[in-house]
């Protein structure tokens, strides 16, 4: 496992736009994917109020390098990094990483430090100034996970995930939210 993240042991690659038929997430994901509001509050419309957040790595520690080229920050510095499952009575829905600067924990007086099992949402979306600055997508494969990840959520094939590059009093904040196959299913069986 990578000392600089619980879920990956290298990061996945990232693109601003979908093109071509083979880079197209299955038809009931790219609601999700295209979700602007916050996620949290949809899976809470979607799966209920029992939605519940487990904490799988909170650290200080220096981001990927093609995170921080995305924050504009030096790639020594550290940055507080949270990683968590979103998960509904045990059902894994949806694996996160944030990428938080000093900088813009400190714009926010520190709300951001202190979630613990709080959703992120909940938090970010309270602020009057957020701000969307860009939307990536990517299709993880495999190898790009740790083996404790791919064991615990049986990733077996490529998970489809977005990343979102906030700011906060124009500062910046990087969230990745990848939706594991368990939440496909659910949602499969939830249509039926």
């Amino acid at each position: 496992m990578s000392s600089i993240s619980h879920l990956f042991i290298r990061p996945p690659l990232w693109k601003t736009q979908l093109r071509g038929s083979d880079l197209q997430p299955p038809q009931t994901l790219s609601p999700w994917l295209n979700e602007t509001g916050s996620l949290t509050k949809r899976l809470r419309s979607v799966y209920g109020k029992n939605l519940a957040v487990q904490l799988l790595f909170h650290q200080w520690k220096p981001a990927f390098a093609e995170e921080c080229q995305r924050l504009k920050i030096p790639h020594h510095r550290y940055q507080l990094i949270r990683e968590v499952l979103l998960h509904i009575e045990g059902t894994p829905l949806v694996l996160a990483r944030t990428v938080l600067p000093e900088q813009t924990i400190r714009i926010a007086h520190r709300n951001l430090s202190h979630l613990g099992t709080r959703p992120l949402g909940e938090v970010i979306f309270a602020y009057p100034d957020l701000e969307l600055r860009q939307r990536y997508f990517s299709q993880a494969a495999p190898g790009c996970w740790s083996s404790a990840v791919q064991d615990q959520f049986q990733i077996k094939q490529t998970v489809w995930g977005r990343r979102t590059l906030y700011a906060i009093h124009n500062q910046p904040l990087l969230v990745s939210e990848f939706f594991l196959p368990a939440m496909l299913e659910l949602q499969t069986t939830q249509t039926l």
